[in-house]
């Protein structure tokens, strides 16, 4: 399984890397929700918590779908502007007023992330402003997720304008309470790492550039497709007539064990690499439970089960309507991941949740984890 990005006739000028301060806060606050995907920034997300202001803190949770457990395309929004040059502002400040510029329809959607599967029919996105159905399925999703989520889906939806307002406020606090600073500290590394890939796909070409990206990115002989190995199935092109053409790089300090791929129609591809990859700590736990977790593991529809159920809570009704299986055969999966100990289940008012535990699956090894989420 892999995305694929289509660059057949890209120009060699229209490939490129650059640093994005919005797409980094986006991680950032992913971090700071899902501290267990992240390991290696212990330190980081414990002290930042601590020291957040509780109104901040509030006001995150509230929003928080756009970044827990999906990464929503207006973080990129430079990505998403018709006619626009394709790259992140020299700023925060830009790239907030980039997000400014995406109309109603755009955001609303990217906004939704967590809703993708209800807005796409076939591989067309259906604005939920528009369609009353896309509007529905939408908002089922989000009550899925809890009451405080679905209540801000129907703001989205509802307030378009007051939402914008909302969020951009939001991120201002953020960068003054935490992120100012911690994209003063991280921001150089990033852009020497943009500088030297840069000049590596200037003298070596693209598929040198992308073997020291990742080896989860590969291209093919005849430098048409690029694909990226992930546990989804997902494609784009470089040369959409409606957006403009070109494929963009972006660094990420917080991003492993995530490797992302923006491919949303009429949007410009965007691949987010992390830098560097720490490894995740072990504990030793018995051979008999071992093989009884890999054995859980083993099975092809329980490991794309694992790819949602790493990432947030998820019932066993949308599990069913995303992999395209019936309620009783996800159940009796997530019985035998259960058994192992490989899950955590809880209700949220009709809803029975049921969430990947990560620790346990940590133990198993640190490229299964990886795989999982990247």
């Amino acid at each position: 399984m892999s995305v694929t990005i289509d660059i057949t006739g890209l120009p060699a000028e229209r490939i490129g890397f650059a640093p994005s301060p919005l797409a980094e806060l986006c991680m950032a606050l992913h971090a700071l929700s899902q501290p267990g995907h992240h390991p290696g920034l212990a330190s980081w997300t414990s002290t930042t918590a601590a020291a957040l202001d509780t109104g901040i803190a509030d006001r995150l949770l509230e929003g928080d779908f756009m970044w827990r457990s999906s990464f929503a395309d207006i973080f990129m929004p430079f990505a998403g502007i018709p006619g626009g040059s394709g790259r992140p502002g020299a700023t925060l400040a830009d790239e907030l007023d980039l997000m400014d510029r995406l109309d109603d329809e755009r955001f609303v959607s990217a906004a939704l992330e967590h809703c993708r599967l209800a807005m796409y029919d076939g591989g067309s996105a259906h604005s939920p402003l528009a369609d009353p159905l896309a509007r529905a399925k939408a908002l089922e999703s989000a009550s899925a997720r809890g009451p405080q989520q679905l209540a801000f889906a129907v703001r989205v939806l509802d307030d378009t304008a007051g939402v914008r307002v909302w969020l951009r406020r939001l991120l201002e606090d953020c960068d003054e309470a935490f992120f100012a600073e911690t994209w003063r500290r991280i921001e150089p590394r990033q852009s020497a790492d943009v500088r030297h890939k840069t000049e590596l796909l200037r003298r070596k070409g693209l598929p040198a550039a992308l073997k020291e990206i990742s080896s989860a990115l590969s291209i093919d002989e005849r430098l048409t497709t690029v694909s990226v190995d992930k546990m989804t199935r997902g494609s784009t092109t470089a040369t959409d007539p409606r957006i403009g053409d070109g494929l963009l790089f972006v660094p990420t300090n917080f991003g492993w064990p995530h490797l992302l791929v923006l491919h949303a129609p009429g949007w410009r591809p965007v691949v987010h690499y992390p830098l560097g990859s720490p490894e995740l700590a072990s504990s030793p736990g018995s051979v008999e439970l071992l093989q009884r977790r890999m054995e859980a593991l083993a099975h092809p529809m329980r490991m794309m089960l694992c790819r949602s159920l790493a990432r947030a809570s998820y019932t066993t009704g949308e599990l069913a309507a995303a992999y395209g299986i019936t309620a009783p055969e996800v159940s009796r999966h997530l019985s035998v991941m259960r058994k192992a100990g490989l899950l955590r289940t809880h209700r949220q008012g009709r809803y029975v949740q049921h969430q990947l535990d990560l620790a346990a699956v940590a133990r198993i090894g640190s490229d299964f984890i990886e795989g999982i989420l990247r």
